[in-house]
């Protein structure tokens, strides 16, 4: 990249659509936490995770990352420290795994 399209680069944000069964939503929100300090220790160009509740069980997870490489380095990791493993363990099925742009600084 030229430094001009560095300066104007937008991060790219992951949206994962998944269902967990009702009696591990307890074990996915504890495990959280741990995930995303796994992901602030060992995934570089992680900006930040939100969890959104949906109805039926469903949730999404919308992660930030500083680049597209960043984001594929990550998926090509998995679930390669105890903190993400716990939490993908409490996935009971993946919905939707989308990849995108932000359009606002």
């Amino acid at each position: 990249m030229d430094d001009l399209t560095e300066e104007y680069a937008m991060p790219t944000v992951e949206l994962t659509r998944f269902r967990v069964a009702p009696d591990r939503e307890p074990d996915l929100l504890a495990a959280r936490p741990a995930m995303v300090a796994d992901f602030r220790a060992d995934r570089t160009g992680f900006l930040g995770a939100r969890l959104v509740r949906l109805p039926g069980h469903e949730w999404l997870d919308i992660v930030t990352w500083q680049t597209p490489e960043d984001f594929a380095a990550s998926r090509a990791k998995g679930a390669n420290l105890p903190g993400i493993a716990a939490f993908f363990a409490a996935i009971a099925e993946l919905l939707s795994a989308e990849e995108g742009t932000t359009t606002d600084a």
